[in-house]
């Protein structure tokens, strides 16, 4: 994998916000630049190099490891970022479970 198209892929990270939860288009790399590219991001996610792996899974479009992100997320309580992630993934399921936790949430926010 050559500088050029790590470049190209992190480019593609959708810089809008956080809370932007259409997927990117894929970017134009090759398929053994797609493989390299997710190895490196499960070694960083491995070291908890958490913003970096996440870059590199949603670029690549890796539905296993935004899933795995979602878990992270989700095991810290951090439920927004999870369904994040459990939406591009995309992962319905724990996506749903997602909403009614923020929905239990928002309903104990209105009640204080």
């Amino acid at each position: 994998m050559n500088k050029s198209d790590t470049d190209k892929v992190l480019r593609s990270m959708p810089s809008e916000g956080f809370l932007k939860v259409t997927r990117p288009p894929a970017p134009d790399v090759s398929p053994e630049t797609k493989v390299q590219l997710i190895r490196k991001g499960k070694q960083l996610f491995n070291r908890c190099e958490i913003e970096q792996a996440k870059k590199i899974f949603v670029a690549t479009r890796y539905s296993d490891g935004m899933i795995r992100l979602g878990d992270l997320y989700a095991g810290q309580k951090d439920y927004l970022s999870a369904f994040q992630m459990y939406k591009l993934a995309p992962a319905p399921d724990r996506a749903e479970a997602m909403i009614q936790k923020l929905t239990a949430v928002l309903k104990n926010w209105l009640k204080e």
